[in-house]
């Protein structure tokens, strides 16, 4: 129904001004600060602060979320764990509590009595967002919540979140790492079919105040239903880059380069050389790298490149169904890479769409929820199956059934 992806942007919103404040308010910042730091940790703290910020920003979605739609809280899943044990022992399980006060002397716990930071992070925790969108507000649909099962993934690109860089210059709108590759994921698929359903993406870092040095953020989200496909308008990333790419683009409309490698592709710094070597002959100098799978996706779904491919397995569920709800929205989608190259073009079946409500038999923790074939995300099924068949003829044979 569109009252839960209402709420979903609102406890998103939520989520990332969570993200923010953890950079932006000094008390919280000196301890993601410390995460940089070689050495001892304080044996009492009951967790790190960057994996704090992740559990809370899950906790904070789950409880709001069971607040206003009871029983969904019970089939939202992510990445992370609320259960701490500190070096000394001592157990203890973060939640989101009823009250600020309570909130506050919990959170006091787990950071070892720094009663600043605690009081500054329950502030935030507990403060009320509104937000709306009138594409969203104008339509009404009924999708039965029993049938619901929710994907989290609280902070993406971690590494990129705690490193903090705010001054990476993009490649033609791509920022290949800084804090514009956080993203905040939640993705809703039917929990019948493993179908996705609703996607919101949350990037909390999008612009910053050169003066407040304070953060602007943006939100995206789909929904594809019973043939309903709505999404929010997608502005560009930034005007200045959109612009640029765009005279760029028609500058050279007939251009050879333009011919010649007609497709454009974000990839991971750590794929592999055999599909960097193959998509460089199908995509030639329109292959950028960037951080962080959700905000790699996020590139798919704003136009910034047709694709994003990824061969390895160490994406997960809750790393691809909110990008995958929304590409689903815009007449695209996210399929597994292996059956893709290992499929028959002209057997008729359709393409290996990934699925988000069973594991990987014979796998353990995590890995269950891997998406072990690796992914492509596109916008156009036409573009593709163009681009997959480009692909396969410079793929060795061996690479296309390892």
């Amino acid at each position: 129904m569109s009252g839960i992806l209402r709420e979903l942007l609102c406890v998103s919103e939520k989520a990332a001004n969570i993200a923010r404040a953890c950079r932006q308010q000094e008390a919280l910042f000196q301890l993601l600060i410390e995460e940089k730091k070689e050495g001892e940790k304080n044996k009492k703290f009951a967790v790190d602060f960057k994996t704090l910020a992740d559990v809370l920003v899950q906790e904070v979605i789950k409880q709001n979320m069971e607040n206003k739609f009871p029983g969904l809280g019970k089939k939202i899943f992510g990445e992370e764990s609320n259960e701490f044990t500190n070096d000394l022992g001592e157990k203890i399980i973060m939640r989101l509590c009823p009250t600020e006060e309570e909130t506050v002397d919990l959170l006091n716990k787990v950071l070892n009595g720094n009663k600043l930071a605690s009081e500054a992070l329950a502030k935030v925790v507990h403060q009320d967002v509104v937000f709306s969108d009138p594409a969203l507000d104008a339509i009404e649909i009924n999708i039965p919540q029993d049938t619901l099962g929710v994907w989290v993934d609280p902070i993406d690109s971690t590494y990129q979140y705690i490193k903090g860089s705010a001054d990476i210059k993009s490649n033609q709108g791509i920022f290949p790492s800084g804090l514009q590759c956080v993203t905040i994921l939640i993705g809703v698929y039917d929990i019948q079919t493993g179908v996705p359903l609703m996607g919101v993406i949350n990037q909390p870092f999008v612009s910053q105040d050169l003066n407040t040095l304070r953060w602007k953020g943006q939100c995206y989200w789909g929904l594809s239903y019973m043939g309903t496909n709505i999404h929010s308008f997608l502005p560009p990333v930034s005007t200045r880059n959109s612009s640029e790419t765009q005279s760029q683009v028609t500058q050279n409309p007939s251009s050879e380069a333009e011919c010649s490698h007609p497709f454009s592709a974000v990839i991971s710094t750590s794929e592999k050389e055999t599909i960097k070597a193959a998509l460089s002959r199908v995509c030639g100098e329109r292959i950028f790298r960037a951080a962080g799978a959700g905000y790699k996706s996020l590139c798919v779904v704003l136009g910034l490149v047709d694709i994003y491919i990824f061969s390895e397995d160490t994406t997960f569920k809750w790393d691809s169904c909110a990008a995958h709800a929304i590409l689903r929205a815009m007449g695209g989608g996210m399929v597994d890479l292996k059956e893709c190259l290992e499929r028959n073009p002209n057997s008729g079946l359709d393409l290996p769409q990934l699925v988000y409500h069973v594991g990987n038999r014979g796998a353990a923790g995590v890995d269950q929820w891997a998406n072990k074939g690796g992914l492509i995300a596109y916008r156009s099924k036409k573009q593709l199956e163009t681009f997959l068949s480009l692909l396969l003829r410079h793929l060795a044979p061996v690479d296309a059934h390892t």
